[in-house]
């Protein structure tokens, strides 16, 4: 009678990569800075990751934030802009066309400054965990 079961193998299963400290890696990356050196520039342009850190060679251009740093940088503004609006309001009583055109300014300022930000945040967080741009 043949022996139709299959040898036991034993290799041992592949090593788990070595977890990366994410929260200094999103600070890195909310100061704009390689997420693994920190000494880099991440992004080249207002809103284009790096192909490669020009300290360290770690490659991030895999990294695809897509539509995540604009929630963030809505869901951020649109809060601090609550609270500023309210203060403004109470405090000052300024007339509807001041009040709209100060607000208005305050949002396109802040959400300019905070979007690049909100994707160093994102490309940081992908390269803690591994995610290669999903």
């Amino acid at each position: 009678m043949i022996d139709m079961t299959q040898p036991e193998t034993t290799a041992a299963p592949a090593p788990k990569p070595q977890q990366r400290a994410w929260k200094p890696a999103v600070w890195r990356g909310v100061q704009l800075r390689c997420p693994n050196c920190g000494e880099g520039k991440m992004l080249e342009s207002y809103l284009k990751v790096k192909h490669s850190c020009e300290s360290c060679g770690q490659e991030l251009h895999h990294n695809r934030a897509d539509d995540g740093p604009a929630y963030l940088t809505i869901l951020l503004v649109g809060h601090l802009l609550g609270f500023a609006l309210h203060i403004t309001y109470i405090q000052f009583r300024p007339d509807p066309l001041t009040l709209a055109l100060i607000m208005s300014l305050v949002t396109i300022s802040a959400s300019l400054f905070i979007l690049p930000r909100m994707k160093g945040l994102v490309v940081a967080y992908q390269w803690a965990k591994r995610m290669h741009g999903f």
